[in-house]
């Protein structure tokens, strides 16, 4: 759950930003040529997002990092034609035809920069259930709560910073929109810059490595700096909103005002609650999220000859215990035990066919893998299957669960 909320919230929220602000600056610019045109490129970049998901999803034709390449590549030269028209380093000796181009570049930027946030996004979803596993069980809803949440708090801080932005002059906004884009075009150039590196495809400078690499490595601290720089949106209006300026000759024009100011305030409000939980997301929950869990030590047992015995009444209590055998090879071979039910056990390896050797763990009831972070069904364990352990065979004889060492040592090479 958390950690789908803070990786929404983390890949998205830039975007939503900048995608927010080119809105209030066409609405500021007042061209509706410029504003239908930001509109569709906006409907494009969704829809071409979702048909790329839908393609890397069911196929093997995509490409994704040489897809990023030209996306960011296409993003960062209309970023620098928004430069360049918005600021008027032109001589306007055809204007009609300059807001015709205006207007396709604000499109196409806004198109790039949805192209390349999205597809992760809508594939997200992809991921809640792994194989085997039902979309109608807890962990997915849970998941699903986590998605949704991240989305939610990108949405509504960008609506708001859409209407508070509307409410201030133009050059202001067109200032803090420029910021924005050139801060966030230093991480794409890094972003295009990078694999072409890795790949020998322009060549290895060390100059270069040099000024990519705090880029690559502080990526994070960029939207921090682009929500500091926007959240001026907030304040000056917040500020402005105290004190209209507007005039008026009636009451019923007085309490209008009054009114707008309210509503003003009200969407300073929504940007500043959206940029909090969006840094408490990225600092506090994502630590959270990501504090790596300690398997529980192992447990005593006894091994008689070429059997492991376990006494019943050590694990009849319904939570997960652990055990661990050393191979003949040195290997640390562990195993779970968890009883299911008044006459059935769930018994295997602390590993499974697709994490690995990362181990399970007991949280609030619950069997856990350590890696995927997905709920097991404890009634599955000791069957094959998605992430459920690598089943166990064992006896139960003169009360004790029997397991032979055999098939510890047979297993042994997965814990290597």
């Amino acid at each position: 759950m958390l950690k789908y909320l803070v990786q929404v919230i983390q890949n998205s929220l830039t975007t939503g930003i900048l995608v927010a602000l080119l809105f209030a600056l066409a609405r500021l610019d007042g061209r509706q040529r410029v504003q239908k045109w930001l509109l569709g490129g906006f409907a494009a970049g969704i829809v071409s997002a979702l048909i790329l998901s839908a393609f890397k999803h069911m196929t093997v034709l995509i490409n994704r990092e040489y897809w990023n390449i030209g996306i960011l590549s296409v993003a960062v030269v209309s970023g620098i034609l928004f430069f360049v028209f918005s600021w008027g380093m032109l001589q306007k000796k055809q204007p009609r035809l300059q807001e015709k181009i205006s207007a396709g570049v604000y499109a196409v930027l806004a198109a790039s920069l949805l192209l390349y946030c999205l597809p992760d996004l809508f594939l997200y979803p992809t991921e809640f259930a792994g194989v085997g596993e039902s979309a109608l069980s807890t962990d997915f809803l849970f998941k699903m709560i986590g998605y949704l949440g991240g989305l939610l708090v990108v949405v509504l801080s960008g609506l708001a910073l859409y209407q508070a932005g509307s409410g201030l002059t133009l050059r202001l906004v067109r200032i803090l929109v420029t910021a924005g884009l050139a801060l966030n075009m230093l991480n794409q150039i890094a972003a295009i810059v990078q694999p072409l590196l890795a790949r020998r495809i322009i060549p290895m400078k060390k100059w270069l490595f040099e000024l990519i690499k705090p880029i690559i490595n502080y990526n994070r601290y960029f939207l921090y700096a682009l929500m500091i720089l926007t959240l001026l949106i907030p304040v000056i209006l917040w500020v402005k909103s105290l004190r209209p300026k507007e005039t008026f000759s009636n009451p019923a024009q007085h309490r209008k005002i009054r009114s707008a100011a309210r509503r003003q305030r009200r969407w300073c409000a929504v940007v500043l609650t959206g940029y909090l939980l969006s840094v408490l997301s990225l600092t506090v929950v994502k630590a959270y999220s990501e504090k790596e869990v300690i398997l529980s030590p192992a447990e005593p047992m006894n091994i008689v000859g070429s059997d492991i015995v376990i006494p019943l009444g050590n694990i009849n209590d319904g939570h997960l215990h652990r055990f661990e055998y050393t191979a003949s090879d040195g290997t640390e071979v562990r195993f779970i035990v968890i009883k299911k039910s008044s006459a059935a056990y769930g018994v295997g390896l602390d590993a499974c066919d697709i994490c690995g050797p990362t181990g399970y763990y007991e949280r609030d009831d619950e069997v856990i893998c350590k890696l995927c972070d997905v709920v097991m069904n404890v009634s599955t364990i000791g069957f094959k299957g998605g992430c459920n352990p690598v089943p166990l065979a064992y006896t139960i004889s003169d009360g004790n669960m029997v397991i032979k060492v055999q098939s510890l040592e047979d297993e042994k090479k997965r814990f290597a």
